[in-house]
């Protein structure tokens, strides 16, 4: 924890480095003295000090300076830092001064120069002072800030990036705390349109940052560190994660391309109770963590936020270019890209996402649900989940279903506990058919799939958990995929019993190859996959004995 800041100022150079001596000797092992030769200058560091999420424990400072004397940079000061201690130096001739501050400016204490001996005319008194504001301290939240609007889609993209990369940050709303207004004015950005702002605890920071940009300033590793490694997989969900740890185990160079955050759709899973081996179920966010720890202990290079735009073949060679432009070549390339949730395209579907409507569970919009009506969209695994986490917060969750029950898409332990929860309603037979509101969610038209009937509730959040696709486009040309963009692998790769056009190899494409000799898929982006996490790690995992036997032929 950084030390509690002792702020002193005199317009006296001799004067202010004598204070500071005597501060420092007695309290610079708790507090960290800060110097500052007027009251502007002062001021500014205070601002700057906020910004920096620092703790001000004292004020002491000279009342007679030129163009802002004592009282008036602490009228000033108060506002930023509360709860500071506040004591004036004197000359005997400023004592009238100094009495009338303790009732205008609420001072503690005022000091006469000169307070030697320190010992018994300066330590006594702030002794106490420091004592009091000690004893009523908490130490304040030592990480990232994000001030914003929660009805701001930029705003929702920084904080779902900061926790999906399990990033701890503070939220601070401009709408609902006084606070994230004063920081706006001190980071000198008073255009709400200029938000979010990103505060980092060096007090540096960022406007309207993009991912890249707080990827970089955080240490995600966004740049490979050689030209080339024995295999690169695309994609860090739980294939590409569980590929990850087997291939770096057993001696390849490896390196993982995430574009979002690892751990894939499975890390934002709120809670998943049928994974094997964790009888009281997991987050998806703690299965990434150990996933990412696990894969860095042997060697793994992480690569997130970063894209594949093409690939390439020249033999023996498979080559990646991402969005920077630069290239990754590699013996074996993994895809494993898993897919996103299918985007509802209804009227004002798409002027409303991030500030109400949200694809996926979205969890760093929750607790801003307290006690409001949360929807829902979808019946598979991945809503159910997201309505079991939501209704902790919300009022109420409200399920919308095309279908007919729950029964043919959800497990039926989670069909179990949401019967169970009470505040948890299953509208079958119902799906939206338009959202309203201008810059933020006000409403949803619900229709009846059976009688089309509608009606319009009010709403401020809605999740969407409809079907998904997978993100394949950069593949064109190169690997054959089905019409809905899934990955033709192993057998599905063959028509009529022959092989894939251009297949050069002595034998059938291996069960997870693709129909380009050395370009493996798995996970969910693989036709005919199953759509389950251990499914996913385990094909991640066998997909590595199938790059073995590649590689031991090339």
């Amino acid at each position: 924890m950084a030390k509690p800041i002792i702020l002193t100022v005199d317009d006296d150079p001799e004067v202010l480095q004598a204070v500071a001596r005597d501060l420092r000797q007695q309290y610079g092992s708790r507090f960290r003295i800060v110097r500052a030769d007027s009251g502007q200058s002062a001021i500014e560091a205070t601002q700057q000090l906020k910004l920096r999420n620092e703790a001000v424990a004292l004020f002491l400072v000279d009342q007679r300076m030129p163009r802002m004397s004592g009282v008036e940079f602490l009228e000033q000061a108060l506002p930023i830092f509360p709860t500071a201690k506040r004591a004036l130096l004197t000359a005997y001739a400023d004592t009238d001064a100094a009495i009338r501050a303790i009732n205008s400016t609420q001072i503690d204490y005022y000091l006469l120069k000169p307070w030697d001996p320190p010992e018994e005319r300066l330590y006594p008194v702030l002794d106490d002072l420091l004592e009091d504001w000690l004893a009523s301290f908490r130490p304040p939240f030592e990480g990232i800030r994000v001030v914003g609007n929660r009805w701001s889609p930029q705003s929702h993209q920084v904080k779902d990036f900061l926790a999906r990369n399990q990033i701890p940050y503070q939220w601070l709303d401009i709408e609902l705390e006084p606070e994230a207004s004063k920081l706006v004015e001190y980071a000198e950005t008073n255009d709400q349109q200029q938000l979010p702002l990103v505060l980092f605890p060096d007090g540096s920071r960022l406007i309207r940052p993009s991912k890249l940009e707080i990827a970089e300033r955080i240490g995600l590793k966004t740049q490979a560190e050689r030209p080339f490694y024995d295999l690169v997989i695309v994609g860090g969900g739980p294939a590409g994660l569980a590929a990850a740890v087997y291939g770096a185990s057993e001696g390849l160079t490896t390196v993982m391309i995430e574009r979002e955050a690892p751990g894939g759709q499975a890390g934002s899973s709120s809670r998943i109770e049928n994974y094997l081996g964790f009888p009281v179920g997991l987050s998806g966010g703690d299965l990434a963590r150990r996933a990412v720890t696990q894969a860095r202990r042997f060697g793994v290079e992480i690569l997130s936020p970063q894209e594949v735009t093409r690939v390439r073949v020249e033999d023996p060679y498979r080559i990646v270019t991402l969005t920077d432009g630069s290239d990754i070549s590699c013996h074996v390339l993994l895809v494993a890209t898993g897919v996103s949730y299918r985007r509802l395209m209804v009227p004002g579907m798409e002027q409303l996402s991030g500030a109400g409507v949200y694809y996926g569970a979205a969890q760093t919009e929750a607790i801003a649900c307290a006690g409001e009506d949360i929807y829902v969209i979808g019946g598979a695994n991945s809503a159910g989940q997201a309505a079991m986490y939501f209704s902790k917060y919300a009022r109420r969750v409200v399920m919308l279903v095309r279908g007919e029950s729950l029964i043919t898409s959800m497990s039926q332990y989670l069909i179990d506990q949401i019967k169970l929860t009470d505040n948890i309603e299953v509208r079958t037979s119902s799906q939206v058919v338009e959202v309203k509101g201008d810059t933020q969610l006000k409403a949803l038209t619900i229709e009846d799939v059976k009688t089309g009937m509608r009606e319009t509730v009010d709403a401020t959040s809605l999740f969407i958990f409809i079907g998904a696709s997978p993100r394949t486009d950069w593949l064109d040309g190169v690997v054959e995929r089905d019409r809905n963009g899934f990955i033709l692998t192993g057998p599905d790769v063959m028509h009529n019993n022959k092989r894939p056009r251009g297949w050069i190899l002595d034998r059938d494409p291996f069960l997870l190859e693709t129909n380009v000799p050395g370009i493996f898929a798995a996970g969910d982006v693989r036709y005919g996959s199953v759509k389950r996490v251990a499914s996913g790690v385990g094909e991640g995992a066998i997909a590595v004995q199938f790059i073995h036997r590649y590689l031991s032929k090339v």
